[in-house]
């Protein structure tokens, strides 16, 4: 099976094939499941109600590899390392992707002061990057060197949610009124524009040192709807806000990035947008499944998006429908209907980044 695809549905989740979209297995998993690439070409994490569980994508089956803990949160795959961050113990997991292949790795732990809902990253040169935080507030983020000693900390990024890596191994964390950013083993700061400008959910490429982000600019909304998106240039550590086309707005499924940096956004219109983040314009506006409005609860099934490569996969709920579409013409490679309501959809790393 080439560069295998999952999705969550009600009961378990489905596994096909990255080019055919054929469905090759149907694993079965109680629960509300999240599914994020582990760093290799055969295995997916799977958040459970149980902690970090691995599906092996290629055989169909669940693996005995676990992380056992209270509300896994983040999964990120960087420089040939998985890391994972378990929200309810506040631990880190760290270990290299291929050790996958052999069965449950032998990760490094580390353990933050408090618990709380929080992400940890590596770098290449084994910085770790951990956020700070309690059940009370999440203020901001340290960097730990090789041996772990602390070497940078920042106390100004309150609300500290979300992460993305950019070209030049320069590290974006969301912030209520910005983005905190690590580079050159310092914090800056890039200021959001207003005393409100939340950004949290990213997506960075290493074609680009430029950053697609949410933005949202309303305190008081059980629900906001953005309609515009931001650029973190971490060059020039600045912040663009660049709106949706015609009021649309997106979900924190929606954001991906193509093979050569350009940004993705799937709209509530029914169309993946192309923007290319040099020029902060949607340079191309592809029509894929209905309009549609994201849910109240986070947890239920709307649209979403895995972009790997030139490749976007695209799950339209309404119709049960999954796509794959190549980004930079818009063409419809491949539709399968599904059984079941579609919810997250992930895929294999196959490059281990």
């Amino acid at each position: 099976m080439n560069n295998p695809i999952a999705i969550t549905h009600d009961g378990g989740i489905y596994v096909l094939d990255g080019d055919t979209l054929e469905v090759r297995h149907d694993v079965a998993l109680d629960g509300f499941n999240r599914v994020n690439p582990a760093g290799d070409s055969r295995h997916i994490a799977v958040s459970t109600q149980e902690g970090f569980e691995f599906l092996d994508a290629v055989s169909g089956t669940m693996t005995d590899i676990t992380f056992p803990g209270e509300a896994p949160g983040h999964v990120l795959v960087h420089g040939g390392k998985t890391v994972l961050y378990t929200d309810g113990s506040g631990t880190t997991n760290i270990f290299d992707s291929s050790d996958l292949e052999n069965g449950r790795p032998d990760p490094e732990v580390y353990t933050a002061a408090a618990p709380h809902h929080g992400v940890s990253v590596v770098l290449e040169n084994d910085t770790l990057v951990t956020t700070l935080g309690t059940k009370e507030g999440r203020p901001g983020a340290i960097a730990l060197d090789a041996q772990r000693n602390e070497i940078a900390r920042s106390e100004n990024c309150e609300g500290v949610h979300g992460e993305a890596v950019a070209k030049g191994e320069v590290l974006a964390l969301g912030c209520r009124d910005g983005a905190l950013l690590f580079k050159d083993n310092k914090w800056v700061k890039v200021p959001g524009g207003a005393a409100y400008a939340a950004l949290a959910t990213q997506a960075g490429s290493n074609e680009s040192s430029i950053i697609l982000s949410d933005y949202k600019i309303d305190p008081d909304a059980e629900r906001e709807f953005p309609q515009q998106f931001a650029l973190i240039d971490t060059v020039a550590e600045k912040i663009t806000v660049v709106p949706m086309p015609n009021g649309a707005s997106y979900s924190s499924r929606s954001l991906g990035r193509g093979a050569h940096g350009e940004g993705l956004l799937l709209g509530t219109d029914g169309k993946l947008h192309v923007v290319d983040p040099d020029t902060a314009q949607i340079t191309q506006s592809w029509p894929v499944g209905g309009a549609w409005k994201e849910p109240m609860k986070w947890q239920d099934p709307r649209p979403a998006l895995f972009a790997r490569g030139h490749d976007a996969y695209i799950t339209d709920p309404a119709t049960r429908t999954v796509y794959r579409m190549n980004s930079e013409t818009g063409q419809i490679l491949a539709q399968v209907p599904l059984g079941d309501t579609p919810n997250e959809i992930s895929g294999t790393s196959p490059s281990g980044h």
